[in-house]
């Protein structure tokens, strides 16, 4: 049985997608995971930072996942959108990543939590790995 396309997304879906994708590897931000291919970060879990923080009470959000993007249109898509639960930061002008709270994750669904991992991850992929990739992913979905 299939789950419906609405289920809330958790935390725990971040990292299974991340580790769902091939030729990764999990590196460590104290004890936060940095999610690589190729030597290159596709997600990752900050640490506390200046730039992120409550606007009420100026504590610092101890909760950012940095997830990229494929360029600044796939950007602005997610970010636009205030009630939205993407966002950016001036520290992370002009690069291709967004930035979403572990606490606001279930305002997403797991299929699009997912898909935006593997976005992240082609993002970031060499061209052979992503090509290599694509083309298992459509190979499994053709009808036997």
């Amino acid at each position: 049985m299939r789950e419906p396309a609405t289920t809330p997304a958790r935390v725990e879906d971040i990292h299974a997608a991340a580790l769902a994708m091939p030729y990764v590897s999990v590196e460590s931000a104290g004890q936060n995971p940095v999610y690589q291919v190729g030597g290159k970060s596709f997600v990752f879990f900050r640490n506390p930072r200046k730039d992120a923080f409550d606007p009420a009470t100026g504590e610092l959000y101890d909760d950012v996942i940095v997830i990229w993007v494929g360029d600044e249109d796939d950007k602005a898509a997610l970010v636009q959108d205030e009630s939205g639960p993407f966002f950016t930061t001036p520290h992370f002008h002009g690069h291709r990543s967004v930035l979403i709270r572990a606490a606001h994750v279930g305002q997403v669904s797991r299929a699009e939590i997912t898909e935006l991992v593997r976005d992240a991850w082609l993002s970031r992929a060499s061209k052979r790995r992503a090509k290599e990739w694509l083309t298992q992913r459509a190979a499994e979905s053709e009808p036997t």
